[in-house]
C-alpha cells in the first residue's frame, strides 16, 4: 500500500496535491449571491456558493460528491476567482484549471469542464439576482 501512496504523491504537480486535499473551500453556504450545480455523465455533482458585493467575488465554495480530480478542479476554480470580478470569472475556463492543475489525467479533463460548468451557472444565477 505505501507503494501506491508513493506512486501518487510522483506521478501529481505539487499543485494537484494542494488542491486534491485542500478542504477549506468546502462549505455549503446558506442564501448564496449565486449558487450553481451541475452532474457530470460520470455521476460526479459540483455545486458552487458565491457571495459578491461591488461586482467582486469575496467569497467562493463548494460542494463535491465524485472524485478527487473533481475536488482538485473545483478547488482550482474557486481559488481562481477569489476577490475578482464577475466578468473576469466567466473566463476561467477547463484549460486553464488543466494547465494550472499541470497533472489532471488527460482521461478526466471532464472534472475541469465540470467544475467550469457549475461555476458558469453560479455567474449566471448571480447575474440573474442582479437585475
Amino acid at each position: 500500500m505505501l507503494n501506491n501512496s508513493t506512486d501518487f504523491f510522483q506521478a501529481h504537480s505539487i499543485k494537484y496535491i494542494e488542491m486534491a486535499l485542500r478542504t477549506d473551500r468546502i462549505e455549503r453556504v446558506t442564501d448564496p449571491d449565486g449558487y450553481g450545480k451541475r452532474t457530470g455523465d460520470c455521476g460526479d455533482t459540483v455545486e458552487f456558493f458565491l457571495t459578491c458585493k461591488n461586482n467582486i467575488i469575496l467569497s467562493s465554495s463548494f460542494q463535491v460528491q465524485g472524485c478527487m480530480n473533481t475536488t482538485a478542479c473545483s478547488n482550482t476554480v474557486a481559488k481562481f476567482i477569489q476577490n475578482k470580478t464577475i466578468e473576469s470569472a466567466w473566463k476561467i475556463s477547463p484549460e486553464k484549471v488543466n494547465r494550472f492543475l499541470e497533472t489532471l489525467p488527460e482521461d478526466h479533463f471532464h472534472c475541469a469542464e465540470l467544475a467550469v460548468g457549475a461555476l458558469y451557472l453560479a455567474l449566471a444565477d448571480l447575474e440573474s439576482k442582479n437585475r
